[in-house]
């Protein structure tokens, strides 16, 4: 919660991870803009649903295991946004700047 009110203090956007329903209430109650899921692998897109559910209001974003196999499960499940830099952008490739 401190940490989502320095963001607010400055303007500025803010994504907790959490990973338990209350954890995410939490995250959300305190002010956070978009809750992160991780691992969102452990999880799953039906994990979304669940949590949507009774608490619709809430921003969700998987984190942790995404890749462009299950993305569009994810967001269909609720999700608002994927964060999916490993399995986009290996290790090896922010490396070497091998961005192309």
């Amino acid at each position: 919660p401190k940490t989502i009110e320095m963001t607010r203090r400055y303007d500025k956007l803010s994504f907790p991870g959490a990973f338990t329903p209350t954890e995410i209430l939490t995250a959300w109650q305190a002010g956070a803009d978009v809750v992160k899921i991780f691992p969102s692998d452990f999880t799953g897109p039906e994990y979304f649903r669940a949590v949507l559910r009774p608490l619709p209001q809430i921003r969700l974003m998987p984190t942790g295991g995404v890749d462009l196999q299950t993305a569009g499960a994810y967001l269909k499940a609720g999700a608002c946004a994927i964060g999916a830099l490993a399995s986009l952008m290996p290790p090896k490739m922010l490396e070497h700047g091998d961005f192309d």
